[in-house]
C-alpha cells in the first residue's frame, strides 16, 4: 500500500506540488505557443479579406448615404435618400427582373445538362475520357473568351445557329438584337460556359457513390431509372445543393456576358443587377448610387443563401 498525501513527508508534497506547477507552466506556455503560431498563419489572410473585402465593403457604407461629382469625391451627405431613389426607380426594378428571369433560364437548365452529361458518361467504357475531356473544358474558357466565340456563333448572317435554322428550313433569328430573343441568348451561352464545373462536381459526386449500394438495389430488383432517381439522386444532393446555391450566387453577379455581347440592350432587355451597377457608378458617375445598388444586391444574395439553408437543406441526403 502507498502512503496517502497527508502521511508524505513535507518536502514530498512540496517536490510534488512543484512538478503540478511545472507541468501547469509548460501546458499554458505551448497552448499560448500554438495560438501565437495560429494568429500568424491567419495574418496574411486576414490582410487580403481587410484589403478587398472588408475595406470595400465600408467605402461602399460610407458612398451610399453621400453624393459624389464626377471624379468619385463626395458632394453632399444625402442619407438613406439613395436607397429611396432606387425603390422607385423604373430602371432599378427592371434590373431585378431581368436579373430574376435571368437565373431562372440559367440554374435549373445548368444543374439538368451537367446531371445529364455525368449520367451518361459514369460508367467507364471505351473512349469515355474523350467525352469527359470535351464536357469539362467550357470550365476553363474565360467570359471573354467564350462571349467571343457564342458572338460569332449568334451572327445573323454568318453564325453558325442561323445556318442550322436555315437548313431546317426556318426563318433566322436576330439572337443579340431582338429584345425577345437577348436575354435567352446570354441564357444559352451561360449555360454552355457553366457546364464544366457543374459536370465535374456532378461526375465525382456519381464515382464517389460506393459500389455495394448499388449492387444490392440491382440485386432488389431496381431498373436503371428506379437505380438513377431514388439511390444516385438522393446521394447526390448534398453537391446539387451546393451547386444551386453557388449557381444563384454567380447568376446574380453576371456581368461579362452582358457586357460584352449587348451592353445591356437592347432597350435594356439584359441590363441584369451587376451592369446596372457597373452603368450608374463608372458610366453616369454616381458612386453614391452605385454603392446603394452594390448593398441591395448583397442584401439579396444573403437573404437568398439563408433561405436556401433554412429550405432546401433540409432534403439534403448526407452519407
Amino acid at each position: 500500500m502507498q502512503p496517502s498525501e497527508g502521511r508524505l513527508p513535507a518536502s514530498w508534497r512540496q517536490a510534488g506540488r512543484r512538478k503540478l506547477a511545472v507541468r501547469q507552466t509548460s501546458r499554458r506556455r505551448m497552448q499560448l505557443r500554438e495560438n501565437v503560431i495560429g494568429y500568424a498563419m491567419l495574418v496574411p489572410s486576414l490582410l487580403l479579406f481587410a484589403v478587398f473585402l472588408f475595406y470595400p465593403l465600408g467605402k461602399s457604407m460610407y458612398l451610399s448615404l453621400h453624393l459624389t461629382d464626377p471624379r468619385g469625391r463626395i458632394a453632399a451627405y444625402v442619407g438613406f435618400e439613395n436607397f429611396t431613389a432606387l425603390l422607385t426607380s423604373d430602371a432599378f426594378w427592371n434590373s431585378l427582373r431581368v436579373t430574376g428571369l435571368f437565373t431562372l433560364y440559367t440554374v435549373i437548365p445548368g444543374l439538368v445538362l451537367g446531371l445529364v452529361l455525368a449520367a451518361l458518361t459514369s460508367r467507364p467504357r471505351r473512349g469515355m475520357r474523350a467525352f469527359q475531356l470535351v464536357f469539362s473544358m467550357p470550365v476553363a474558357l474565360s467570359i471573354g473568351t467564350a462571349a467571343v466565340i457564342w458572338m460569332m456563333l449568334f451572327h445573323p448572317t454568318m453564325g453558325m445557329l442561323n445556318y442550322w435554322l436555315s437548313l431546317a428550313g426556318l426563318a433566322p433569328i436576330q439572337w443579340l438584337t431582338d429584345p425577345k430573343w437577348a436575354l435567352i441568348s446570354i441564357s444559352i451561352m451561360t449555360v454552355w460556359m457553366n457546364s464544366g464545373f457543374n459536370y465535374i462536381m456532378l461526375h465525382s459526386g456519381l464515382q464517389s457513390i460506393r459500389e455495394d449500394i448499388l449492387e444490392s438495389a440491382t440485386i432488389d430488383g431496381a431498373g436503371p431509372v428506379t437505380l438513377f432517381v431514388r439511390i444516385k439522386l438522393p446521394l447526390l444532393s448534398p453537391v446539387l445543393f451546393f451547386l444551386t446555391v453557388v449557381s444563384i450566387m454567380h447568376a446574380f453577379q453576371s456581368f461579362g456576358q452582358s457586357h460584352i455581347l449587348t451592353k445591356g440592350g437592347p432597350a435594356g432587355s439584359t441590363e441584369v443587377f451587376v451592369y446596372s451597377i457597373y452603368k450608374e457608378a463608372f458610366v453616369n458617375y454616381q458612386l453614391g448610387t452605385g454603392s446603394a445598388m452594390s448593398l441591395v444586391l448583397f442584401m439579396l444574395l444573403l437573404i437568398l443563401t439563408l433561405i436556401q439553408f433554412l429550405v432546401l437543406e433540409k432534403k439534403v441526403h448526407y452519407q
